[in-house]
C-alpha cells in the first residue's frame, strides 16, 4: 500500500496539539472493544444524527468487503437509528484514489448497505475532512460536525481525523428531556470512538506505538477535570451480553494454551 503522507506528518502536529490523539470514549473509561458496545439509540437521543465508520478491522476483516458476522445486529441497529444515508464509510482503500473505477467502493456499499465516501487523499488529511463535510452537508437534512460520531480502530488516522474537525468547548450543564441534569462535554465537532478489538492482527508494532503515545498524553497533558468530565460519555457504552463475550475470538496466547493442553 502506498505511503500515507498525511498520517506520517501527524507526529509533527502532535508537537503543537497532543490532544489530537485522544478519543472521547477511551480516556479513563471502559474500552470499546467493537461497535456492539455502542448504544446507538442513546447517541441519537443525545443529539447525534450521523456516523462515520472506518472499514478494515472495524466493520470487516482487513482487505475484505463483507461485514464481520458478529456485528450484523449492531450494524443493522446503527443504520436504522441514524437513517439511510446518514451512516458513511470512510476508508483509506475503498473510495480512495487507489480504488480504480470505484470498484471496491461499490462492492463495500453492496455488502454493507451503506455509502462509501469518495475522497482524494488519505485519512487524516484536511482534504478528506472536506469531503466528509461536503457529503453530510449535501443531505436533505444536513448534519453538522458536532452531530457526528466517528468510529475507527486507528489512533493516528481515525481519531486524529475526528479531532481535527473539533473546536473545544467548556463543559456546561444541560437538561435532557428526562429532566436529569448532566454535563455536556461535547466538543464543537464529532464524538470520537476508538474500537480496540481487531478482527485480524495487522500493524501490531504501529498500534503498540499509538497506544503508548496515547498513554503519555493521558498522563502528562490532560488535566484531571477534563478526564472527570468525560466520564459522562460512559452512558453511550453498554456491556456485551455474556453469550456474545463467550463467542468472541480467542487471542494468540489463548489458542496456544488450548493447543498445549490437548491430550
Amino acid at each position: 500500500m502506498p505511503i500515507n503522507v498525511p498520517g506520517i506528518l501527524v507526529p509533527l502536529h502532535l508537537l503543537i496539539n497532543p490532544r489530537l490523539i485522544v478519543p472521547s470514549l477511551v480516556v479513563k473509561g471502559p474500552s470499546i472493544k467493537d461497535i456492539r458496545q455502542l448504544d446507538f439509540p442513546e447517541l441519537y437521543r443525545a443529539g447525534y444524527r450521523g456516523a462515520v465508520f472506518d472499514k478494515d478491522n472495524c466493520l470487516t476483516l482487513p482487505h475484505q468487503d463483507r461485514l464481520v458476522p458478529e456485528l450484523t445486529e449492531a450494524w443493522k441497529e446503527c443504520r436504522q437509528t441514524f437513517g439511510e444515508g446518514n451512516v458513511l464509510i470512510v476508508s483509506n482503500t475503498a473510495g480512495s484514489h487507489l480504488d480504480a473505477g470505484d470498484i471496491q467502493a461499490e462492492s463495500v456499499t453492496y455488502h454493507l448497505s451503506a455509502p462509501v465516501l469518495r475522497h482524494p487523499s488519505f485519512k487524516p488529511s484536511y482534504a478528506c475532512i472536506a469531503s466528509i463535510r461536503a457529503y453530510f452537508g449535501s443531505l436533505p437534512t444536513p448534519v453538522r460536525d458536532d452531530e457526528l460520531v466517528i468510529v475507527g480502530d486507528r489512533i493516528l488516522t481515525d481519531v486524529v481525523l475526528a479531532n481535527r474537525m473539533a473546536r473545544r468547548n467548556k463543559p456546561q450543564e444541560i437538561a435532557p428531556p428526562n429532566g436529569e441534569k448532566m454535563t455536556d462535554v461535547r466538543k464543537a465537532g464529532p464524538l470520537t470512538v476508538l474500537t480496540e478489538d481487531v478482527w485480524r492482527r495487522e500493524s501490531t508494532v504501529l498500534r503498540w506505538m499509538e497506544k503508548g503515545m496515547l498513554r503519555g498524553v493521558e498522563r502528562w497533558v490532560l488535566p484531571a477535570h477534563e478526564l472527570s468530565a468525560r466520564q459522562e460519555l460512559r452512558r453511550f457504552v453498554r456491556d456485551l451480553p455474556v453469550s456474545e463475550v463467550s463467542e468472541k475470538r480467542e487471542g494468540l496466547w489463548q489458542k496456544l494454551w488450548r493447543t498445549l493442553r490437548k491430550p
